[in-house]
């Protein structure tokens, strides 16, 4: 009998796979659900070796995520990034309070849960049917298929037709590992690729699929100020997409703040989608043009940052030296 793709497959993940991994040891779809958040735009070393676990020994179940603030919950995601996934993780325990849904139609109907992500823990947790699309599993169908353009209502169509519906959990997690180990973006290594001959783009992998247009990241030129009053700063909570929620200080348009004050220095933050040039300084004689609250640095302390203004507050508030 000829051996079919997924068996190859399959194969393939029993020796190779990362069976291992806590999130597939387990099958509590909140532990599930939050590696599947986590992991989204993160690498699997970063989420295992510093956010994962205090994560959870921080919010051991669902329901104590639905009754924490989100301003708790946002703490605790400090550093990994992509703070929407947090606000969406702890707005979802909310709505379904602290209970996830069972079927991949329900999960689909709380917050910051796509189609990918739904099957992802309906598959993983419940054994339900359904294959996933994550950047991994569309490399990986790109390929096979030799589809050069970007077309994610095409890829699902091939993403069932490649699917196992005997093996769910371990045909998803297969395809997952296959995309992070050898079906990689720049070198990948189709010697060791399970699916061998019957991938179309073996020949030509990078062709597929065809490279995204990328445009310059822009850059926001600022001035970073530190308000002290009686020994508090004024911070304010972060409104715009990528940040929001995030407590930060006042920040201005390069050259905007119109008051002499003294200089701390320069800080320069990469994030996903802007660069931030700003210079700092500390103010202690005028007081912020908006709405801002005021907190001790014990109180900083407990709250979520950026890690720009991390940067800052390193200069006023030092790490002890070893």
């Amino acid at each position: 009998m000829k051996t079919t793709p997924q068996q190859l497959l399959l194969a393939w993940y029993h020796t190779h796979g990362r069976h291992d991994l806590p999130w597939r040891t387990t099958n509590d779809p909140y532990r599930i659900y939050l590696s599947e958040i986590m992991l989204q735009q993160t690498q699997v070393k970063t989420v295992l070796e510093r956010f994962y676990f205090p994560f959870l020994e921080k919010f051991s179940t669902f329901n104590e995520v639905a009754c924490a603030e989100v301003d708790d919950v946002l703490k605790m995601w400090e550093g990994l990034g992509y703070y929407t996934r947090a606000r969406n993780l702890h707005a979802a325990a909310r709505a379904c309070q602290g209970i996830l849904p069972a079927t991949a139609q329900e999960l689909m109907t709380l917050p910051g849960i796509g189609r990918s992500t739904a099957h992802a823990i309906a598959a993983f947790a419940y054994r339900e049917a359904l294959p996933i699309l994550d950047a991994n599993v569309k490399r990986i169908l790109h390929r096979y298929y030799a589809l050069g353009e970007r077309d994610e209502k095409q890829l699902w169509g091939y993403a069932y037709d490649l699917f196992d519906k005997q093996h769910p959990f371990e045909y998803n997690q297969a395809m997952m590992d296959l995309g992070s180990l050898v079906c990689v973006g720049k070198q990948p290594k189709c010697d060791e690729c399970p699916f061998g001959k019957h991938c179309k783009g073996r020949a030509e992998p990078l062709r597929y699929p065809m490279a995204k247009v990328t445009k310059p990241k822009p850059i926001r030129v600022r001035d970073i100020i530190l308000f002290e009053r009686e020994g508090k700063f004024a911070l304010a909570q972060r409104k715009e997409r990528f940040l929001s929620g995030l407590w930060g200080f006042a920040q201005y348009e390069k050259g905007s703040w119109g008051y002499h004050s003294h200089y701390l220095g320069h800080i320069t933050q990469h994030y996903s989608h802007f660069t931030l040039e700003a210079d700092c300084y500390h103010e202690t004689h005028n007081d912020p043009q908006e709405e801002f609250e005021w907190f001790s640095l014990e109180e900083i302390g407990r709250l979520s940052l950026s890690r720009a203004d991390h940067k800052v507050l390193q200069w006023i508030h030092p790490k002890e030296k070893d």
